[in-house]
């Protein structure tokens, strides 16, 4: 599953969603997990609500999106589009994230979690 890091120096889990001008995409799976690019934002615009859909529209293909601090309707928007956002309290390493993550998904994830890991992968199998 594609996953999405809120990053202002490419390495921790560090910006606030609406922030954010770019997201670290890393494609995690249980046992194999791999950086594939950055998704660039666009951060204009006078309207909030325009921001906040060019974040969501950015991260479409992505099941969560890890970020430091996010606000309530951002967050709505993102579950309305099943991206599922995670706050990352600590700043932590982007790596250590999803090493975390990979252990989650080996172990036993809720079914939040599992249901993220089908999107993308096999349409309509989605809900």
């Amino acid at each position: 599953m594609k996953v999405a890091f809120a990053s202002n120096d490419k390495i921790h889990v560090n910006e606030h969603f609406g922030r954010a001008e770019q997201f670290m995409i890393w494609e995690v799976g249980p046992e194999e997990a791999g950086f594939t690019g950055v998704v660039q934002v666009k951060t204009e615009g006078d309207d909030e609500a325009d921001r906040i859909e060019s974040r969501c529209s950015g991260l479409a293909d992505c099941a969560l999106v890890y970020v430091a601090e996010i606000g309530g309707p951002a967050a709505a928007r993102l579950v309305a589009k099943k991206i599922h956002p995670i706050k990352s309290k600590e700043r932590e390493p982007i790596t250590t994230v999803v090493a975390k993550l990979q252990e989650v998904l080996r172990d036993s994830p809720p079914p939040w979690l599992r249901k993220a890991l089908l999107k993308g992968e096999r349409p309509g199998l989605e809900a």
